[in-house]
Order: C-alpha cells, then structure tokens, then sequence
C-alpha cells in the first residue's frame, strides 16, 4: 500500500501583517507565523542591498531551527536614499527626517527574500534568495503635507516612515518595479519562487 506523502507546510517568518495579507492575495496562506526577534541595526559599512538579504537570511535561519521539516518564507524590507539606509520609523521625529529626506528625490526599496526548502531525510534546508528593487520618487512635500501625514500615525513601524498602501499613494509621484515590494512582498518573486522550488500552490482566492 502506498502511503501518501505528508503536505509540506510553510511558516512565514514575519511578524508583519502586511506580508500575510499579501501571500493571501494570491491564494498561498502559510501553515504558521513565526516571527523572527533579531537585531536589525546595520552593520558597519553595510550597504541597503546587503542589508536587506542579510536580515531576510538571519529571519529564516533562526526560524527554521524551531521547524527544522517545513518551508521557510523570511523577507527584509529596506528604504534607501544612496547608501543610505532609512530606519523604521518610531518617532514623530524619525518620520519628519524621513519624509524630508525623500521629498522630491527618488529613492530605492530593497526587498530581500528568503526561501528555506527542507531537504529530504533531514538533510538540512536548501535556501534560495532574491532581492528585489522598486524605485520610487515622492512628490515635493509641503508643511501641511507632510503634517496631515504625521498626524495619520500610519509611518509607526514603517521602512521609511511611510506606507505606499495607505495615505503615502497621494506622495507619490512615480514608481518603477514591483508596487508589492513596497508594501512589504514582492510577490512576482515569491510566487516563482515557491513554484520554482515545486512547493504546491494554495487555490486562488475566491471572486
């Protein structure tokens, strides 16, 4: 008798429920949600892109130790103006830095994604990354702009004390790449990933 191998499931390592919403959108809803607690401060002369999937790594590293048999999703969003990595914004203070810093200028958003797949006979997992660039130029940013956006309190937590799917759409002028990596997931990306890899597809939403 044949016994039917065991679904595999996937854990997304993020606590972000913008990056489950996302995977939601395209029919792929994660088994579980183990969030990663790291350090996410650069390191020294760390440039955005090596940031980004640096952060992503470690996220499913630590994860995939806790479910050492599943799939591992982990990503890193990073804001970018040069080399400059912007923080996520906590403050009042930090948000107003921010949005003064990208008034009117283009910027980058780097997107680091790992992809943890077990290997068979628990052989360890094999790991595939990409990193993904958007470029983004805000409009120039007046005071009763940028107070109206402070006052919305929706750059709490943000890569660069803005969120693209919320009030920040009016601030932005022009986008060049994938409109998902700016909200958290590129999910061209995780899709081919996951495909790639041979993990089966969750059905698409219901319309």
């Amino acid at each position: 008798m044949t016994i039917p191998s065991k679904a595999p499931r996937l854990v997304l390592a993020s606590a972000s429920p913008r990056r489950l919403d996302l995977l939601r959108q395209i029919g792929i809803v994660p088994d579980a949600v183990d969030p990663a607690d790291l350090d996410e401060t650069p390191l020294r002369d760390e440039l955005p892109p090596q940031h980004a999937l640096r952060l992503a790594a470690e996220k499913a590293s630590c994860v995939a130790a806790r479910h050492p048999d599943s799939w591992i999703l982990a990503a890193d969003t990073v804001v970018a103006c040069g080399r400059r990595i912007l923080p996520k914004a906590e403050r009042e203070e930090e948000a107003r830095r921010c949005l003064s810093l990208l008034s009117g200028r283009r910027h980058r958003v780097l997107g680091g994604i790992v992809l943890l797949v077990p290997g068979a006979s628990g052989e360890g997992h094999r790991r595939i990354d990409r990193l993904v660039r958007t470029d983004v130029t805000f409009k120039v940013l007046d005071r009763t702009e940028t107070d109206a956006y402070i006052a919305s309190g929706e750059w709490k937590g943000k890569a660069g004390g803005y969120a693209i799917q919320g009030r920040a759409a009016a601030l932005v002028r022009w986008i060049g790449g994938s409109y998902s990596n700016v909200v958290g997931l590129s999910l061209h990306e995780v899709a081919g990933m996951l495909h790639g890899a041979g993990f089966p597809h969750a059905a698409p939403p219901e319309q």
